[in-house]
């Protein structure tokens, strides 16, 4: 039992720098394709207030930058305690200590709340998006030939990403109630076996 709890650890503790490495591709993605179809609807963000706004609702664009750094920094700092986790041993300890229960448990506790944050902005940014003057947007970008892109592709696939988020942290914390199961359970055997040689 030992043996696949053992690979079970290693597996997941990979899955959480796979986690992450979603959510930061995520964060590049999202302000890529919102540039691609709607910054050159826009004036300077200096002159966003006075300046005429060619597509109505476009100015989505620059009120989405301060979320979407604040996400890239959110995706980084969960990296970095994914690392925590392979710097306590918690991928390949066979017994785990204060050390794995701090690394495991943070690390699922700032998973779940980047989720959890991450989806109110989302659906907060997809409601604004709808709101842009699409048939306007259209004409603007055919005159224009420029790209034309009205689809919530990357606000919905953010549920994907929350779903491998929030797996990978519940796992991790069954995986080491698991080890603790297997610990108490070895512990006893040994104790049993201590009292039969007496």
């Amino acid at each position: 039992m030992y043996k696949k709890q053992l690979t079970w650890q290693k597996i997941l503790c990979f899955a959480a720098i796979a986690a992450c490495a979603l959510v930061f591709l995520y964060a590049l993605g999202l302000s890529t394709d919102l540039y691609d179809g709607l910054f050159y609807a826009l004036p300077e963000e200096s002159k966003l207030e006075t300046a005429k706004v060619n597509v109505p609702g476009a100015e989505i664009y620059y009120q989405i930058q301060p979320f979407n750094k604040q996400l890239l920094s959110g995706s980084i700092v969960l990296l970095l305690l994914s690392c925590l986790l392979f710097m306590t041993n918690t991928h390949s300890r066979r017994r785990y200590y204060v050390g794995n229960a701090v690394s495991t448990f943070l690390f699922a506790g700032a998973g779940v709340g980047l989720s959890v944050w991450m989806h109110l902005q989302v659906e907060k940014f997809k409601a604004q998006f709808l709101q842009i003057d699409f048939e306007a947007y259209e004409k603007y970008a055919t005159r224009r030939r420029k790209e034309y892109i009205d689809s919530t592709f990357w606000f919905d696939i953010h549920y994907v990403i929350l779903a491998v988020v929030v797996l990978v942290c519940i796992a991790l914390i069954a995986n080491y109630l698991w080890k603790i199961s297997l610990m108490k359970n070895e512990k006893r055997l040994i104790e049993e076996g201590k009292g039969v040689a007496k």
